[in-house]
């Protein structure tokens, strides 16, 4: 008995904190991440122990790259090329420059989101921002000029925060900002009133559903990024880049993980 008391005595000296110690707590930190596996754990999609970023390169070679698409909207496209413009950019060019969407909206990125933005599953989104980080520092660092000013998440209503827990492009934009340098901010587009969600509404009903709802509370930069997870009929990004235009900027992209078809 007495043997097993000096035994736990020793243990506790062990677990006792130790003030000003940081040595200790890296020298800790590290043998816990020695103990992960190597690569970033296991894939999200198929479990496979060597992801990068939650994705094994399997699956990360499977996701629907938007190869083809409209130079403007990134609407993707059923044939090759990259500098044609859509019917509907042709037929309403839209008030933003450009928009960059690396996926298109289909299985298994598709899932991927809705688990993220309904669900709060993070994990399922980790592959994709840090992905669409790596292809936007590629492209500025091959087209400087596209470099904006500042990142705009796309603007969620309190309440919609509230009942969803987060806003989803928030966590885009501070992770991009994060690896281009680029600051962001959720406070200088404001949305006025709460309006049904735009999910399952089509182009004009979107547009209608939308009109007025935003107001610029400071003067934007002159270059804009506005951030968000998928375009899908592009209306959002319209009646934003409409709002920051009239109030003083000069170029509006819009940067999301995924474009949808149409």
């Amino acid at each position: 008995m007495k043997q097993m008391i000096k035994g736990l005595r020793l243990l506790s000296t062990l677990l006792t904190p130790k003030v000003n110690s940081k040595e200790r707590i890296q020298t800790a930190l590290q043998g816990i991440r020695d103990l992960l596996p190597a690569g970033g754990g296991h894939c999200v999609a198929c479990l496979a122990p060597d992801a990068r970023y939650g994705l094994c390169n399997p699956c990360r070679q499977d996701l629907p790259v938007n190869r083809w698409h409209c130079r403007c909207c990134a609407l993707p496209l059923a044939f090759a090329g990259n500098e044609t413009l859509c019917g509907q950019c042709l037929q309403a060019p839209p008030p933003f420059s450009r928009v960059i969407a690396p996926w298109r909206y289909r299985f298994p990125v598709d899932g991927m989101i809705q688990r993220y933005k309904y669900n709060g599953q993070r994990a399922f989104a980790r592959p994709l921002i840090n992905d669409l980080a790596d292809h936007l520092i590629a492209t500025l660092d091959t087209t400087p000029e596209l470099r904006p000013d500042l990142l705009l998440a796309s603007p969620m209503h309190p309440a919609r925060r509230r009942k969803r827990g987060f806003n989803q492009a928030a966590d885009i934009a501070e992770q991009i900002s994060k690896r281009s340098g680029i600051p962001w901010t959720t406070e200088l587009v404001t949305r006025n009133r709460h309006t049904h969600p735009q999910r399952g509404l089509n182009r004009e009903q979107r547009l209608a559903n939308l009109r007025g709802i935003y107001d610029v509370t400071g003067t934007p930069p002159p270059r804009i990024a506005i951030v968000d997870d998928v375009v899908t009929t592009g209306a959002t990004a319209r009646s934003l880049a409409e709002v920051l235009l009239g109030a003083g900027a000069t170029d509006v992209q819009i940067w999301a993980l995924a474009r949808t078809p149409g």
